[in-house]
């Protein structure tokens, strides 16, 4: 008998040293966080079962909590007017948390995707910010902090994230979002008060990747995929095992990031006589998602043979492969002959020259390892921009598009890098049909990047995204709602304010399909539709050519416009470009009525310039679009042409590369707009 009582206590003791967890809080708590102000703000974390807790702030306010049979726990302390620093402690049974150099201010969530991400410092060479150099030198401004949400996907609703607050710094706003940084110096220079700037973003995804479940089910097109998440997140599982029996390597620095300096046991790739014939094959050029291959980060080498003729022996060559996404080192015979380790040269045409005691009559192998961190990969430009010729002769070149040997030696996933290797790489061997969820995967940015900071005290939130649903704008009609509906119920703050940016100018690959301009009607719908929300118009400093323009303080302060008018009683503030919002005709006129025309409709040329009105057109009932006549008349604007005698509708800025042209005086634009419903 005593045997078994002994036994009995020692598993008790066992039991509760199994259940006894020490007092811990997600990181969205920190040192030098803000708090909303005037709210009564929650705080949350886990403790052991039944634990007691009990959270005092310097400002005078104090709470408790106590833990769950599951250990978690949650309050609620009311914070003051906006001030500090203060201090606040979270005290448990045996521990007690201390947090310094707390702000109380206003509080903003920034998310979306490579417009959002895009850093103070830029993305060099093509991809720069205006003004950057002088931004970051200048941005000392201690009460506003940043929190960066570490990128993580997931199929499951997350608890916690990776990231800490930081006081901005030269040093801390040269790596955040620029947008985010410009409207957060907006609102606390106009305001006078701390603001905290949560970043959550990752470029290049969807919208549908930051819906929850239970909205985006309700949303065409994905019900059936939210039916079936119980079977992916078995499948995720199955991969993240698998990836997890592979060598890992954490680059800590960019240039780690890139590959620079890490060995992916990859070293044989280039050599001449390799015996590749168990790599696959892909038709180049192109980006990888398109093929077999599919969504997928890391890094992949890619080999072709070559057959030199005698006359190019023993002379310089030209070797040309277009833009590689992202980075790329290139070999000839096993010789590095050039290459751009860094970030932002993605759309750089690579043009190397080969030494001539490299080139050999016969058989020769150019070998090319990419790095591709997200977004598309791969060497992906036109057909005419991969070739080999002679320096100095007129001769033929030899044309390198079409098939080409590749190999994948390591993925990289959440920060890391795992490694295959190239000698006894098991990708296509003991790999999972299913390759494991990514950024693109509908809801695992919203279980790993914004369930984790709710319901953290925020004012509301900005966003910028759109270039990944170009294509789908119908869909988006939905979507998007259905995402900002998400983040609310999510909150349980009412209707907060979701202020949004509408995508710039881009020429997409289908010229003649305006699908940026229906993009942007989506979104234009989206801001009329839906309660508390508002729309920064950025016609007028995009660049057509670049998806990433670089005048970000912009809309930076579009966005904090509306903020200023809306939440912070800046009454005086015109915080809206002209919206378009009747159609009158008469004869062969139209006249169109504008909302927001704050002192009234000019026409610009550019920013600063009076200039002529273009972008008009108008239909009949043919339906073919014409260039109009354009006057402006007491605030309104005339259409008239020659060719539609009998207009019946009108558009403006309607394609893909349409930039601005009408705007109110306060020097807003006015969003892209049509009068019609006609598919194309």
């Amino acid at each position: 008998m005593e045997k078994f009582v002994l036994f009995v206590s020692f598993l008790l003791i066992g039991i509760t040293a199994i259940e006894s967890k020490a007092l811990e809080l997600p990181a969205i708590f920190g040192d030098n966080m803000v708090m909303q102000q005037k709210t009564e703000n929650p705080i949350w974390g886990k403790a052991s079962s039944g634990e007691n807790i009990e959270i005092t702030s310097s400002w005078g306010e104090k709470t408790t909590a106590k833990a769950k049979t599951s250990g978690k726990w949650m309050a609620k302390i009311k914070t003051p007017a906006a001030g500090g620093p203060y201090e606040l402690n979270i005290k448990g049974q045996d521990t007690t948390i201390t947090f310094k150099n707390v702000l109380i201010g206003e509080v903003w969530v920034c998310s979306g995707q490579s417009n959002m991400e895009m850093p103070l410092a830029g993305w060099p060479p093509r991809d720069t910010i205006k003004n950057s150099a002088k931004e970051i030198k200048n941005a000392n401004y201690p009460k506003i902090r940043l929190f960066t949400v570490v990128k993580s996907v997931s199929v499951k609703s997350e608890e916690d994230c990776k990231g800490s607050w930081e006081e901005c710094n030269p040093e801390t706003a040269k790596y955040f979002s620029a947008t985010a940084y410009f409207f957060g110096k907006k609102i606390h220079r106009e305001l006078g008060i701390p603001v905290g700037l949560i970043h959550t973003s990752w470029g290049g995804t969807p919208a549908e990747s930051w819906v929850s479940p239970k909205y985006l089910g309700k949303v065409e097109g994905f019900s059936d995929f939210v039916k079936n998440m119980d079977k992916l997140s078995l499948q995720e599982e199955e991969y993240v095992d698998w990836l997890g029996s592979h060598l890992v390597i954490t680059p800590t620095s960019e240039d780690e990031r890139g590959g620079k300096g890490i060995s992916f046991n990859d070293t044989i790739c280039p050599f001449p006589d390799l015996n590749d014939s168990d790599w696959k094959e892909m038709s180049l050029p192109t980006l990888w998602e398109s093929t077999e291959l599919g969504i997928f980060d890391g890094v992949v080498w890619f080999r072709k043979e070559i057959n030199i003729p005698e006359s190019w022996k023993g002379k310089d060559l030209i070797l040309e492969l277009g833009p590689i996404d992202d980075i790329d080192i290139t070999f000839f015979n096993d010789e590095r002959v050039g290459g751009y380790e860094g970030m932002g040269f993605w759309t750089v045409e690579r043009k190397y020259t080969i030494p001539s005691k490299l080139v050999k009559k016969g058989i020769n192998v150019i070998a090319v390892r990419v790095v591709d961190l997200q977004g598309g990969g791969g060497i992906y430009g036109e057909e005419a921009q991969m070739k080999i010729y002679p320096l100095k002769t007129d001769t033929k070149p030899i044309k390198l598009a079409g098939t080409w040997k590749y190999l994948p030696v390591a993925q990289y996933r959440e920060g890391v890098f795992y490694i295959f290797g190239a000698e006894e790489n098991d990708f296509y061997t003991t790999r999972p049909d299913f390759m494991g969820v990514t950024a693109y995967t509908p809801t695992v940015l919203y279980n790993a990047m914004i369930a984790p900071i709710v319901p953290y005290g925020i004012k509301g939130a900005i966003w910028y995204q759109g270039e990944s649903n170009v294509g789908r704008h119908e869909q988006y009609k939905q979507l998007f709602p259905a995402m900002i509906e998400s983040w609310r119920t999510a909150w349980n703050l009412g209707k907060f304010p979701f202020y949004f940016v509408q995508i710039a100018p881009y020429v997409y690959d289908d010229k003649e399909d305006p699908v940026s301009a229906k993009l942007r009607e989506a979104q234009l719908e989206t801001m009329l539709s839906v309660k508390n929300t508002g729309m920064a118009v950025t016609l007028d400093i995009g660049e057509v050519d670049n998806i990433h323009p670089s005048d970000k303080l912009d809309v930076g302060n579009r966005l904090a416009l509306w903020a200023l008018a809306k939440d912070y009683g800046k009454n005086d503030i015109i915080y809206s470009g002209p919206v378009f919002k009747e159609m009158i005709k008469k004869g062969s006129r139209i006249t169109l009525r504008f909302d927001h025309v704050g002192s009234g409709l000019v026409a610009k040329t550019d920013s600063s310039d009076y200039g002529n009105l273009t972008g008009f057109q108008l239909a009949g009932k043919d339906k073919v679009f014409v260039d109009a006549q354009t006057c402006i008349e007491n605030n309104t604007v005339i259409l008239y042409s020659k060719q539609a005698y009998d207009p019946i509708a009108v558009r403006y800025a309607f394609k893909n590369g349409s930039e601005a042209s009408l705007f109110n005086k306060e020097g807003l634009p006015a969003s892209s707009f049509r009068s019609d419903d006609w598919d194309e």
